[in-house]
């Protein structure tokens, strides 16, 4: 084969690679809001980050903060959003790089997202705070700044790594153009997203449902969307902070729920965590990583139970 062929063969398949990933980001369409309340935008640092609320603003404020993962969004919530509006004002944004958000091509990393969520919580006048897995320990980073104050934590599964050690030649790989937003799309593939809802999300992998895999689907080939994630997967979003410590350094009253099949952040992580930090340890049977979508009603009384 000459050279000239070579080139023309690399050419070619890098234009049906862009085609293909542009077919799959149209065919993804425009979001709606994942939770039912009232769309707001919150500006921070040049992004219109996407939020919803809901309940009465006279009420407690309860702020939502979904974990992260290829197709994370607020939506994580939706099963236990509207139940809690009943007693609690209610706010769950999408994190930068996800959802509704802006997702501008940044390194993002554990500093940008305890960042945003210490400012977002100091709009509000002492939250409580349900946050999951690893944003549960950005969180309690941004819990220790002086101008934050946190009324309550309940910490779903919460973990200080999301990934592997950092490996910037696989962060690069995502980032780059049409061959990164290739991979990205394999790794949120319709079937790669099953997987990880049926392996490690849910006990019972009928509770995640059709139409929220196809959300979760839509939402992971937005524009940009693989940026945040890049940082996940090679290692670049795990947490420095020692959860144990850090809690037990803060006077905020928390609960852990925990699923008791959970594997990716196994129950004797939370036991260990409860006793080093003298938490509260709630654990569900025949659960995962995700309670409070498998167990709603037992989540809300649980978070009820919490809060008062």
């Amino acid at each position: 084969m000459n050279l000239r062929r070579a080139i023309g063969l690399a050419a070619a398949g890098i234009g049906l690679t862009a085609a293909a990933n542009a077919t799959l980001s149209n065919r993804a369409g425009p979001l709606e809001p994942p939770l039912s309340g009232t769309p707001q935008t919150y500006r921070w640092r040049g992004m219109d980050v996407s939020y919803v609320e809901a309940g009465d603003e006279d009420a407690p404020t309860l702020v939502f903060l979904h974990g992260i993962n290829a197709a994370g969004s607020s939506g994580e919530f939706r099963e236990v959003f509207s139940e809690l509006a009943e007693d609690y004002h209610v706010v769950a944004p999408d994190l930068p790089g996800f959802g509704l958000s802006d997702r501008p091509p940044l390194y993002y990393s554990p500093a940008l997202y305890e960042d945003f969520v210490g400012d977002f919580l100091a709009e509000y006048d002492d939250p409580a705070v349900v946050a999951s897995s690893l944003t549960a320990a950005y969180t309690v980073a941004a819990a220790a700044r002086d101008d934050v104050s946190v009324s309550r934590f309940v910490l779903v599964c919460p973990t200080e790594r999301g990934g592997p050690e950092p490996n910037e030649w696989l962060r690069e790989l995502v980032r780059a153009p049409v061959v990164g937003e290739a991979l990205f799309n394999l790794i949120a593939s319709r079937p790669s997203i099953r997987y990880f809802n049926d392996d490690h999300g849910y006990y019972d992998p009928s509770k995640a449902g059709d139409d929220w895999e196809d959300y979760e689907w839509r939402t992971a080939h937005q524009e940009n969307a693989r940026f945040a994630p890049a940082s996940f997967i090679s290692g670049y979003l795990n947490s420095d902070i020692d959860l144990g410590e850090s809690l037990a350094a803060l006077d905020v009253p928390t609960t852990l729920v925990w699923g008791r099949e959970s594997d990716i952040t196994p129950l004797k992580d939370g036991r260990e965590l409860a006793e080093r930090a003298d938490c509260t340890l709630v654990v569900f049977d025949d659960a995962m990583l995700l309670p409070h979508v498998e167990y709603p009603n037992a989540f809300v009384e649980t978070v009820r139970d919490a809060l008062v």
